[in-house]
Formats: structure tokens, C-alpha cells, sequence
């Protein structure tokens, strides 16, 4: 395998930074938050990623069995709300573009739990954590980088 940077240049990664802080801070649910950056990092198999977050959504008092059954939250029903469900909906909705464009049903079931600021700040924070797990995953860089 041919050697791979690390990290995104300094000023792409203060940037990449400072917008994933600006939609998690506005979307106001830190739990909820790392819920969503870990199902998109699970669509992406950006490994670094998952165990980065994976730890903080623990820090934040995400139960391990949500944790269990994020990749399965469809059918998981009576562990997630219909909030942190409409989180992951539109979270798969927006990484997973190959089919087309985000369906109004998700968007709208999305606009029903989280109020236009919010839910700007929620697909804010999808768009975010697509072009880290694409950086890293990009790299290959490995999981166990990061220390809480």
C-alpha cells in the first residue's frame, strides 16, 4: 500500500472542524447528535470514525443498546424514539444518494421532531461527518487515533 497523509491539510481540517461544532452545538442534542455521525460512519466503514464516536456517544450517556442496534434501528422498535429515529432516516437519506434524491416523506418526517433551525443544523451535521469519514476513509487512517 502506497504511504497516505494523515489528515487534510491544516486549514481544510479547521474548517471541516469548525463546521461539524457549529451543527452539533445547533442541533442542541449532543447524544442524538453522535447517534447520527455513527450511522453514517457505519453506511461509510469509516473505522476511525466509529471508534472515535462511538466513545463520545457513551461520554454522553447513549445506552449500549442503542448503541447495538443502531445499524438496525428500523427494526428495533421501543428502543429509539420517533425522534432518534427520524435522526437516522434522514441521515441514510442524505449519505446514500445513489438512489436519488432525499424523499419527502423522510425530509418531512424529519421536520416533524426538529424545527427548521434544527433540522438545517442536522443535515448540516450528515454533510459533516460524510466528508470526515470520506478524509479518513480516503487515507485508510485506522481506528484507535483518537483519546476522549
Amino acid at each position: 500500500m502506497t504511504t497516505r497523509t494523515r489528515l487534510p491539510a491544516p486549514a481544510v481540517a479547521r474548517a471541516m472542524s469548525a463546521v461539524s461544532a457549529a451543527a452539533k452545538k445547533g442541533l442542541g442534542d449532543p447524544a442524538l447528535a453522535e447517534l447520527v455521525v455513527i450511522r453514517a460512519s457505519q453506511i461509510n466503514h469509516c473505522a476511525f470514525c466509529l471508534d472515535m464516536h462511538l466513545a463520545l456517544a457513551r461520554e454522553y450517556g447513549v445506552s449500549e443498546r442503542q448503541l447495538d442496534l443502531l445499524a438496525a434501528w428500523q427494526e428495533a422498535e421501543g428502543v429509539f424514539d420517533e425522534r432518534e429515529r427520524a435522526a437516522p432516516a434522514l441521515t441514510e437519506a442524505v449519505t446514500v444518494l445513489t438512489a436519488g434524491f432525499v424523499p419527502d416523506a423522510v425530509y418531512e418526517g424529519a421536520a416533524r421532531h426538529f424545527d427548521a433551525t434544527r433540522l438545517t443544523h442536522l443535515i448540516g451535521l450528515v454533510v459533516a461527518i460524510n466528508n470526515w469519514n470520506r478524509v479518513m476513509v480516503g487515507r485508510r487512517i485506522p481506528p484507535g487515533g483518537y483519546t476522549p
